[in-house]
C-alpha cells in the first residue's frame, strides 16, 4: 500500500474519531441540560445542581387543596442556595405537579416527574390520596412530605416529615394530641371524647390512631363515627350530630375530634353542633389556616376550635419560625402563612439535612443509605425525625392553637411524647 493511500486512512479513522466525540458530548450536554446525570449517571444531579419537583393536591372536588406547599419548598430551597447550595450543588425547583386529589393522577404525576423530568426526588408531596408510591419505592426515589396515608408507612424511599401517620398493629402510635389535650384542660379524668372521620382510608386510620392517643391520655372515647362521605360535606348535618350529642350516656361529649380533611366539612359540623347547644371542646387537624380568617362568617363557626397543627405555630416567638417568616417573605412577599406553606418548608428542611449529611458524592443510593442509616435530626420547627425508626411511626410531636376572638393563639408549643403500641 503506498503512502498516500495509508496517509488518506488515517485521515479517515481520525475525521471518523471526532465525529463520534462530538456526538458523546453532544449527547452529555443534552442529558445535562434535561436535568440528568453526571458523570456517576445520578438523574437529576449534575456538578452544579439537584433538580427536584413535588405533587401536590392543587385541586380537588371537595374543595381541598395543599398547594401552598410548593410556596413554603420554594421559599426553604431559596434560603439554601442564597448560601451557596448544598456541597457546592444548589436545588432547582421545577415546582409541583397537580394530582387533583386522585390516586391514578398522582401515579402518572410521580411518573412525569421521574421518568420525563429527569428529578432526583420528589419534594415536597402533599396529598391525601397519593397514588405514585409503588412506583416511587420501585424505582429507588426519594421522596418528603405529610406521611397522612399508608402508602408511606413501611418504605424504604417515603420521608414523612412527621413520620408515619398509618402505623401497623404493634408499631408506635402518637399521644402527643391526648397528652397536650390533657395538659391544656388541667387533666382527662373523667373527661369523654367522640372521634368523628370521613369514610376515606386515611381518615378512618387517622380516627383509629387519634382515639388511642387519647386513650393513652386518659380521655374515655365514647364514639367513633366513620359514615361521613369524604367527597363532598352532606346536605344535612342533623344525623350526625345527634349522633354526637347523644354518645356519652345519652349526653354530649366533653370533647369532639374532627379527622376531617377540609374547612368546609369542620364549618359544617361545628356549626350544626354548635345550633343543637354544643357547649365541650372542639379540635382537629386542619382548622389552623389564616385564610378562615379572612371570611367572618367561618371564623365565627370555627370560634373556639383547637387546632392541632405538627409544627412550632407561626405566632410562636421561636427563633425558627423568625427564620421561615423571613424565607417565605424574600421568595414571596406577602404570602399569608398556612399550614401546608409549614408542610412544604419543613419537608424540604430535611431533604436538605440529608443531601447535607450524605455528601458530595451524591447519587441516590449513598441518599437513601444516609437517610435509613440511623438518620436523626431535632429542630424546634417540627420538632424531631428518626429515619428508618420514623418510617413505620409518627415522630410524636404536636402543638395546639386556639381561635379566640377571630384571632390564633398558641396554646401549647411543640412538644414531643413517646408512643404507644397501636392496638
Amino acid at each position: 500500500m503506498g503512502r498516500q493511500a495509508v496517509l488518506r486512512r488515517q485521515a479517515v479513522r481520525l475525521v471518523g474519531l471526532v465525529a463520534a466525540a462530538a456526538l458523546a458530548a453532544g449527547c452529555a450536554a443534552e442529558q445535562k441540560a434535561a436535568g440528568g446525570g453526571d458523570a456517576g449517571g445520578t438523574a437529576g444531579v449534575t456538578d452544579t445542581t439537584i433538580r427536584v419537583g413535588g405533587v401536590l393536591t392543587k385541586t380537588s372536588a371537595s374543595g381541598y387543596s395543599t398547594k401552598d406547599a410548593e410556596i413554603g419548598a420554594r421559599a426553604r430551597f431559596q434560603r439554601a442556595n442564597d448560601a451557596g447550595g448544598v456541597h457546592g450543588r444548589k436545588i432547582e425547583f421545577i415546582g409541583a405537579e397537580d394530582d387533583n386529589q386522585d390516586a391514578a393522577k398522582g401515579d402518572a404525576a410521580a411518573k412525569k416527574l421521574v421518568q420525563k423530568d429527569k428529578v432526583f426526588a420528589l419534594v415536597p408531596v402533599h396529598g391525601p390520596n397519593f397514588g405514585g408510591a409503588v412506583f416511587l419505592e420501585q424505582q429507588g426515589v426519594p421522596w418528603f412530605g405529610w406521611a397522612t396515608g399508608p402508602q408511606w408507612c413501611g418504605t424504604t424511599t417515603g420521608f414523612g416529615y412527621n413520620g408515619c401517620l398509618a402505623p401497623k398493629p404493634g408499631a408506635g402510635s402518637q399521644t402527643w394530641w391526648g397528652n397536650q389535650m390533657a395538659e391544656l384542660v388541667g387533666g382527662s379524668g373523667g373527661k369523654t371524647v367522640y372521634v368523628q372521620t370521613t369514610d376515606s382510608s386515611g381518615s378512618k386510620y387517622g380516627g383509629k390512631t387519634i382515639s388511642q392517643s387519647f386513650e393513652a391520655a386518659g380521655f374515655t372515647i365514647v364514639g367513633i363515627n366513620s359514615g361521613l362521605p369524604a367527597a363532598a360535606p352532606p346536605p344535612d348535618w342533623l344525623p350526625y350530630v345527634n349522633k354526637i350529642m347523644t354518645s356519652d350516656g345519652g349526653k354530649a361529649p366533653d370533647v369532639v375530634v374532627s379527622i376531617i380533611a377540609g374547612t368546609k366539612f369542620n364549618v359544617g359540623l361545628y356549626s350544626a353542633l354548635k345550633k343543637a347547644g354544643y357547649k365541650g371542646l372542639l379540635t382537629d387537624a386542619t382548622s389552623y389556616d389564616a385564610a378562615i380568617l379572612k371570611d367572618p362568617a367561618t371564623a365565627q363557626a370555627l370560634e373556639g376550635v383547637i387546632a392541632a397543627p405538627m409544627f412550632e405555630p407561626f405566632e410562636s416567638g421561636a427563633p425558627e419560625i423568625a427564620q421561615l417568616r423571613a424565607d417565605v417573605e424574600k421568595a414571596a412577599p406577602g404570602t399569608v402563612l398556612t399550614q401546608h406553606l409549614a408542610i412544604g418548608y419543613w419537608s424540604a428542611d430535611i431533604f436538605l439535612k440529608v443531601l447535607e449529611q450524605t455528601g458530595k458524592d451524591l447519587t441516590r443510593e449513598r441518599f437513601l443509605a444516609t437517610a435509613n442509616g440511623s438518620f436523626s435530626y431535632e429542630n424546634a420547627g417540627f420538632g424531631r425525625i428518626r429515619y428508618p425508626k420514623d418510617h413505620n411511626e409518627p415522630n410524636g410531636c404536636g402543638a395546639l392553637v386556639t381561635l379566640e376572638g377571630g384571632t390564633f393563639k398558641v396554646a401549647k408549643n411543640m412538644k414531643c411524647f413517646d408512643n404507644v403500641p397501636l392496638k
